[in-house]
């Protein structure tokens, strides 16, 4: 008898809560595996995009995509201005479980949330998905500094409140990711 393997990406498709026909844009990739499974959830009529700095983490997102068997579009970007159209996309998410974004300054940081404000429509979410603090067995062999990351010290809540963001908050912090939220107002005031 064969046991089937749990998904080890169903921890960031359930906490994302995208559906079929969702639009998602998700800067920045530390392993393009879950953005797959991400961009099988939203299927054909959806839409999965990846913005990536660089031709390696492109290469990442087309490799995981292909090996999965669905569409991503990547979108190498090199300047502070998303290629996209206001009010695109249902998610943006920040992939930081690679340290990307927080090796960021505070003003980088910032553009790429304004950027992320500008393309997500009203009513839209942002989510930034980072590292946790490492606990038990992985703590005491780990030679990584300890302490939380960007993201688990809550330096991302206070980036996405900094543009706007409402309701954000720290949806949850399991097998080693911290899920932070927030929601673009439906209008200005």
């Amino acid at each position: 008898m064969r046991i089937k393997r749990q998904d080890p990406h169903s921890l960031v498709v359930g906490m994302t809560g995208v559906k079929l026909g969702d639009q998602v844009l998700q800067y920045g990739c530390a392993n393009g595996a879950p953005l797959a499974a991400v961009a099988a959830k939203v299927g054909l009529s959806g839409r999965a995009v990846a913005a990536v700095t660089d031709e390696e983490s492109a290469a990442r997102v087309q490799k995981a995509a292909a090996k999965a068997g669905v569409l991503v579009e990547v979108e190498v970007v090199r300047d502070d201005k998303l290629p996209f159209d206001a009010g695109t996309f249902d998610l943006a998410i920040v992939d930081d479980t690679g340290g990307g974004f927080a090796a960021l300054g505070p003003e980088d940081r910032l553009t790429v949330v304004r950027e992320l404000a500008r393309v997500v429509r009203p009513g839209g979410r942002a989510m930034v998905i980072g590292r946790g603090e490492r606990q038990g067995l992985a703590a005491l062999l780990s030679r990584a500094p300890s302490g939380p990351s960007y993201v688990a010290s809550g330096q991302a809540n206070k980036v996405l409140e900094a543009d706007g963001f409402r309701g954000v908050r720290t949806l949850a912090e399991r097998e080693g990711l911290v899920f932070v939220e927030g929601i673009k107002p439906r209008q200005n005031g």
